[in-house]
């Protein structure tokens, strides 16, 4: 890296100003604006195009009010502001083409709103679609709308094209168009880890992504030099670039998400550090954001973070308060609009003891005689409802209030994700479960936990309370499920609300919780089969595999035979099913599979009283394969307990020998990397444990299909895992069962 540390700001110029930020102190960044809407959705806010020297925030909250406003010496101005209407989905910016986008666009219901930069309603358009639009794309005279599964073009307000959808659709966004008259390349983001590039009702190319995206964006903007460029994030918290040819694409960089943050919620392009590259801004719904610079070989590189206490749904990057400082503003669930910028502030101390600029002392100023004023309006208001109660004749209501709820699985962890945010802070979330799950600790929780005694012959495997600390309104933790137990989790959530209000919302467990869709199968393992005939239709069958599996769409895709693949996010094992009318048939290289969904079909179909005909067949070596994958992991995972034994037993001695040097290289080697050996054991406390669960499990099933019950041989199974040898389990697995 070359040293540009002799580059000062001399005048107030952008460029001087980028340049000097680009290789200064990371505190530089702070905050912009604060300012307060309704709630708000993905993608609803835009920065109309640089007309001055600052640029105006269009924004829509879920009231369905668009208002834009601009900084002016710290303070807001509101240029406009629509009555309510219903919410707003989508908000995107629209003009001629090769032109400045400074019309706005909004997407509430089945309509779709045209504004220009002045407040003026010129287009109100009726999408006449059956479903809600969830996202929007415009592009000259072209408008894209999407629902849960249709997808819709029309040119200069008249139906075009449209598709019907397999899977979820989460974003939409076409490549800009040249001037040749070819049929723009339009690209869906579906639930089902797919992008899928269509031209008119066509599907071209199927991408596989490695999870679910939920946002695309131009590169630089534009497509970059080629104008075939794509961004997308993923809801497991991963980006990348794509490059989309004709008849092919390519991948060209992706960003893992080491740090285990959120999932991609939005994204932007901006030239935040001045080298004459644009940066990738990126929001996430945990309430990072994060910056990503690109170095000579057009590779990402993480720059800056900033953490926000809400999810973000909005990200921008341009000119917004101080002209000639570039700046990164953000909206959030619960409607706050702030930003970060560039600009250095004088810092005054003050005789309280703050530290803060002298707009920020006024501002500060302001807030406090704002908040006398709203405390006396609650103080009136409280007491007004109060002397109501004594009239009997009146009776309160309460609605229910807004929740922004997350239960999605991280395949990297093999765990489920549950997040809880309200736009009030919450006073505590009970969590109750009729299944066994593990809650994990999520490090920035700072709530107090408190577990209850359960019954689980009562159906009550868990009971857990959080009590949030003040002013908390978002709440993050980690459930692990076991594979096999299935039930329903209830979140019972209490905001610090006079009168006290509780709201209870439900997510269920599925058998087989910790299996993802995928798109890549491979056909070489030794596969297991099991075949359910009966009286049944096509919906039904998806119906059943659907409350098997997570990740599998709502509706049965066109056709009369339908397959999926999935993978486990835990074991790597793999599973496909193909159902169609009257006939199921799931084929796995994992036999404890085979034996969940026997089990749970079985059931299900007692249940709702249809006969069914199954038959199954199991090959020999699919145990043999599955103790061989897992082997290497499961070896990994006792190297790193039993160098944690030693070193507890190294520590013991380095207290009466302060000279080690007499140890082997080894031990040395224990000791030199006892901090990293003691994280890595501590991020996967039980793990070592749920492998020995899975392979007596896998025991268990192997001889069920075979028709004999080795639950007696479980302790002499114990017995050869505490003495682990991979040689010896397999004789285990083929000799055990038949000896006395």
């Amino acid at each position: 890296m070359k040293d540009y540390s002799r580059f000062k700001v001399v005048n107030s110029s952008f460029s001087e100003a980028k340049r000097a930020f680009l290789f200064c102190n990371k505190k530089l960044i702070k905050f912009l604006l604060n300012f307060k809407v309704g709630l708000t959705s993905p993608k609803t806010m835009e920065l109309l195009p640089l007309a001055g020297k600052t640029q105006k925030i269009a924004i829509a909250d879920n009231d369905g009010v668009l208002q834009c406003f601009s900084m002016k010496k710290g303070e807001v101005i509101t240029h406009f502001k629509t009555l309510p209407a219903q919410k707003t989905q989508r908000l995107k910016l629209g003009g001629v083409n090769e032109g400045p986008k400074s019309n706005i666009f909004v997407a509430s219901g089945s309509e779709v709103r045209g504004f220009s930069k002045k407040g003026k309603q010129f287009l109100s358009f009726n999408a006449n679609i059956s479903e809600t639009i969830q996202s929007m794309y415009v592009d000259g005279v072209d408008l894209f709308v999407c629902g849960n599964y249709i997808f819709n073009h029309y040119r200069e307000c008249k139906d075009f094209h449209n598709m019907l959808c397999s899977d979820r659709i989460n974003d939409v966004l076409c490549l800009p168009q040249s001037k040749e008259s070819k049929p723009p390349t339009v690209i869906l983001a579906c639930q089902d880890r797919l992008l899928r590039i269509i031209e008119e009702s066509d599907v071209l190319q199927k991408v596989q992504v490695p999870g679910p995206p939920t946002v695309l964006e131009l590169f630089e903007k534009d497509g970059g030099a080629k104008r075939n460029e794509v961004i997308y994030g993923t809801a497991d918290g991963r980006i990348g670039l794509l490059e989309i040819e004709s008849y092919e694409q390519h991948h060209k960089w992706e960003i893992e998400n080491v740090k285990r943050n959120g999932g991609v919620s939005c994204l932007d392009m901006f030239d935040i550090t001045g080298d004459g590259v644009m940066d990738l801004l990126v929001g996430r719904d945990d309430g990072i954001v994060d910056i990503y610079s690109f170095d000579e070989t057009a590779q990402p590189f993480h720059k800056y973070s900033h953490t926000c206490n809400e999810s973000i749904t909005s990200i921008q990057g341009g000119i917004v308060g101080s002209a000639g400082y570039p700046e990164v503003v953000c909206a959030t669930y619960p409607g706050i609009v702030s930003g970060l910028t560039t600009k250095r502030r004088k810092k005054h101390k003050g005789s309280d003891g703050l530290e803060l600029t002298n707009q920020g002392r006024a501002q500060l100023s302001a807030l406090r005689l704002e908040l006398e004023e709203i405390h006396k309006n609650v103080l009136q208001q409280r007491e007004k409802f109060q002397n109501s109660g004594l009239n009997k004749s009146l009776m309160s209501s309460i609605n229910n209030f807004p929740m922004n709820t997350r239960f999605v699985l991280n395949g990297e962890e093999a765990c489920y994700l549950l997040s809880v945010e309200l736009q009030s802070p919450i006073d505590n979330i009970l969590i109750q479960s009729d299944v066994v799950i593990h809650m994990l600790d999520v490090d920035k929780n700072s709530a107090v936990v408190s577990f209850s005694a359960c019954k689980p012959e009562d159906g009550n495997c868990l009971l857990v309370t959080y009590r949030c600390q003040a002013n908390t309104t978002r709440l993050d933790l980690k459930i692990r499920t076991i594979e096999g137990q299935y039930g329903t989790l209830q979140v019972y959530v209490t905001p610090r609300t006079e009168p006290r209000i509780c709201q209870v919302k439900q997510f269920g467990i599925k058998p087989l919780s910790l299996h993802l869709r995928t798109h890549s199968f491979d056909s070489n393992r030794p596969f297991n089969f099991l075949k359910l005939k009966g009286q049944f239709s096509l919906a039904e069958a998806h119906s059943w595999v659907r409350s098997c599996l997570p990740e599998f769409p709502e509706k049965p895709p066109m056709g009369d035979t339908v397959t999926f693949h999935f993978v486990s996010s835990f074991q790597q094992t793999m599973l496909e099913c193909t159902y169609s009318k009257g006939e199921v048939i799931f084929r796995s290289d994992n036999i404890s599979t085979i034996s969940i969904l026997k089990d749970f079909l079985t059931i299900e179909a007692t249940r709702r009283k249809i006969h069914l005909n199954i038959t199954y067949d199991i090959d020999e070596n699919s145990a043999s394969y599955i103790l061989n994958l897992m082997h290497p992991r499961l070896q990994h995972q006792l190297s790193l307990a039993h160098k944690v034994q030693i070193l507890e037993a190294l520590k013991e001695l380095q207290v009466h020998e302060k000279d080690l040097s007499f140890l082997s290289d080894d031990y040395k080697q224990i000791v030199d990397n006892a901090d990293d050996i003691k994280e890595k054991f501590a991020l996967q406390p039980f793990l070592l444990d749920r492998f020995y669960g899975i392979i007596t499990d896998l025991y268990i099933d192997t001889w069920k299909f075979k028709g004999q019950n080795v639950k007696n041989k479980i302790p002499a199974l114990k017995e050869t895992l505490c003495n682990y040898e991979l040689s010896k389990l397999v004789t285990f697995f083929e000799t055990s069962a038949e000896s006395p």
